[in-house]
């Protein structure tokens, strides 16, 4: 038996949730078992590449990489569904087994995998879910990119390097975020 598609953020009687929650238990099966894949480990695979050194961008360091885990973790208080559903996710995994290293610095999968979430989400998700899951994968990168390494990862604003910037435009672009 097919299970009928809900928007993530309404409950299935189509009124929004009281104070922007789920009135009913979140269902992932809007998305294939691959979709969901894509959508749960997009937020770790920008959070590595945004962490990793490169030509041109700023030092990181442990409290960058902090910070970028605390904007992961942040979604857990996110008023979408699809965010905390995806948050919630990424936390039950217990397998321990990080993905394959090529899948992890690859700019180029990176952007493409960027575009191909933003795709599934104009498909199957409700706009401002669609909007804060963007949104919210932006942020962890700029969180990293925002830090200033050392004591506490502060963060300054704008990104400390053109090379970082970049980055975030170009990420900002595959996340379709104008």
């Amino acid at each position: 038996m097919l299970t009928p598609e809900v928007p993530m953020s309404h409950s299935v009687a189509g009124e929004p949730p009281s104070a922007g929650r789920r009135a009913t238990p979140l269902t992932t099966a809007v998305y294939s078992a691959a979709e969901w894949d894509l959508l749960t480990s997009l937020p770790g695979r920008v959070l590595v590449a945004a962490a990793a050194p490169g030509p041109d961008r700023t030092e990181r360091g442990v409290a960058a990489s902090l910070a970028g885990l605390d904007a992961v973790a942040a979604g857990r208080a996110s008023d979408s569904d699809l965010v905390r559903a995806v948050v919630a996710t990424i936390y039950a995994r217990h397998d321990g087994a990080p993905p394959p290293a090529e899948r992890l610095t690859d700019m180029v999968g990176l952007l493409a995998a960027c575009r191909a979430a933003s795709r599934v989400l104009r498909q199957r998700a409700d706009p401002a879910d669609s909007a804060a899951y963007r949104q919210w994968v932006q942020s962890v990168a700029a969180r990293i990119c925002r830090a200033v390494p050392g004591a506490g990862a502060r963060l300054v604003d704008p990104p400390a390097s053109p090379a970082d910037r970049r980055f975030l435009d170009r990420l900002g672009v595959a996340l379709d975020l104008g």
